[in-house]
């Protein structure tokens, strides 16, 4: 394809194509999406009737939405130009997206398993506004994706291009910052145990229930399969039972276990972390292989989350709050998913985010904070009460166990409230909270763009108050403060960000 430069003359005028291949790519990927269209073509026509039509109108329902496809792809341009790229699409409604070259905070070239094979990737342009990519390019060739990505890196640190190639290729040879191996990724395969592949059986089950000759939900039906084959399941021997349960529990621990690592294997394979010229490059996956640099003066927090179990051996994840998200299900980047603290922290240091110091004064929130919250949710427990006992007529003795519910609740705030922390050291702000989930997030208090104390009217009633500071992408928020403590702590972190340049760190990264 065309070099990532800026254009003149005719081509200026008619801007660049995307790749034809993305044709292919595009009508392959959208085949799950024609499935109904394919069935009420075959059932509108008739054709139910007459099987040996049913090739043909498929393979009519496939030329039409290629058809399509290539109506939008030539009518699809893009502009790389001295300050900003431009996007236009559109058949019939013309659309045209301008995105200046300071206003992109990161550049990801995407390759799903077929792309990988055509030699072809989606390029996405990130913008901060909160929503993931703004504009994408599906797909150009992968020597016009690392030039269009060049080009950005460089209109921004005001390079040409040459020169921005040069400094990457100083990095090349430069061993990681991090990276993930093989006994690594299955150690964070069984971390990640799950169960998501009977959820997606089960809604595969609910859209074709109609081609099943049975109830997929109705657990007679399957009592009634099994006598049909001999099985009669009120003459099974407990012990036998006992034994199935067993089998069942330990298929089930072992299908979470294998899907964990399954699913671990397709997204972090080939973990790799460099450092480059323009921040840190992560590169990963099986299938789809994602290549993503983040610009380290646009890191605004670090986020170290771990867990009850893998804390025991020493595990952790590290993320960073940027102001470009990772994508529209992922608010923050991975950099590290499975690390010691001991590997972390220097990869933190690359963001000029540091471990908390000695002297943080990490404290723990007032207990009555979280006995406000039950207090909030006791009157509709009382409700929920009065209504079993006037409308269902069952006993004040039953509906008692309605009280289990602010106790449950009481039993999880003891556990938050004793994880809790917070704590500033004059430098950065420290917030750790969660008791399953364990989250320390560490921000520098020169990121802090605003300082806000919200009350509600039960935490009033306590005299505490939570504080928030917003930064680009993100927020922390300390909880359960009194509040001279918060305004306090306010006033500290204003001193030292109420200076700070903002448009200066932006435009370094």
């Amino acid at each position: 394809m065309n070099d990532a430069h800026p254009e003149t003359g005719d081509q200026a005028a008619e801007g660049q194509r995307l790749h034809p291949l993305g044709l292919i790519a595009g009508l392959i990927a959208g085949l799950p999406q024609l499935i109904f269209p394919m069935f009420a073509a075959v059932f509108g026509t008739g054709s139910r009737n007459r099987p040996e039509l049913i090739p043909f109108v498929i393979f009519a329902v496939l030329l039409i939405s290629l058809f399509f496809r290539w109506l939008a792809w030539l009518r699809t341009h893009y502009h790389i130009g001295e300050d900003d790229i431009r996007i236009e699409r559109g058949i019939l409604s013309r659309s045209a997206r301008s995105i200046p070259y300071d206003r992109i905070q990161d550049v990801s070239v995407e390759q799903k398993p077929l792309a990988r094979l055509l030699g072809i990737g989606e390029v996405k342009f990130e913008t901060g506004g909160g929503e993931g990519e703004d504009a994408k390019l599906s797909y150009v060739s992968l020597e016009e994706a690392e030039r269009l990505r060049e080009t950005v890196r460089a209109r921004k640190a005001g390079l040409v291009t040459n020169e921005a190639t040069e400094l990457e290729d100083e990095v090349a040879n430069t061993p990681p910052v991090f990276a993930m191996d093989t006994k690594r990724l299955i150690i964070l395969g069984f971390y990640s145990f799950s169960l998501v592949i009977f959820a997606v059986l089960g809604g595969v089950a609910q859209q074709f229930d109609f081609l099943l000759p049975f109830d997929w939900w109705d657990f007679k039906d399957w009592i009634g399969i099994a006598e049909k084959n001999g099985v009669d399941i009120t003459h099974i021997d407990r012990s036998v039972q006992i034994g199935g349960a067993i089998l069942a529990l330990v298929s089930l621990t072992a299908i979470g276990f294998a899907t964990g690592i399954v699913r671990t294997f397709l997204k972090e394979y080939g973990f790799r972390l460099d450092r480059t010229a323009k921040g840190l490059r992560r590169r990963r996956g099986l299938l789809t292989l994602t290549d993503v640099v983040m610009p380290v003066a646009r890191v605004q927090a670090a986020v170290v989350e771990t867990g009850p179990i893998r804390k025991l051996s020493g595990w952790h994840a590290l993320k960073f709050v940027s102001l470009a998200q990772e994508s529209k299900d992922e608010s923050h980047h991975m950099v590290a998913p499975l690390a010691k603290l001991d590997e972390i922290w220097p990869i933190a240091a690359e963001a000029e985010i540091g471990a908390p110091a000695a002297d943080a004064q990490m404290q723990r929130g007032r207990f009555s904070w979280w006995v406000a919250g039950i207090m909030l949710v006791l009157p509709f427990v009382f409700a929920a009460m009065a209504s079993v006992v006037l409308l269902a007529d069952a006993s004040p003795t039953k509906s008692l166990l309605l009280l289990l519910i602010p106790v449950m609740m009481l039993i999880v705030g003891a556990f938050e409230w004793r994880m809790y922390r917070h704590g500033d050291d004059g430098v950065q702000l420290y917030v750790r909270r969660g008791w399953w989930r364990q989250q320390l997030t560490v921000m520098p208090q020169v990121r802090v763009q605003s300082v806000e104390i919200a009350q509600s009217p039960f935490t009033r009633l306590a005299g505490l108050v939570t504080l928030r500071f917003g930064v680009a992408g993100g927020k922390l928020e300390m909880i359960a403060l009194p509040r001279d403590t918060a305004e306090a702590i306010r006033d500290r972190v204003l001193a030292v960000a109420a200076p700070v340049d903002f448009s200066e760190i932006n435009r370094r990264g």
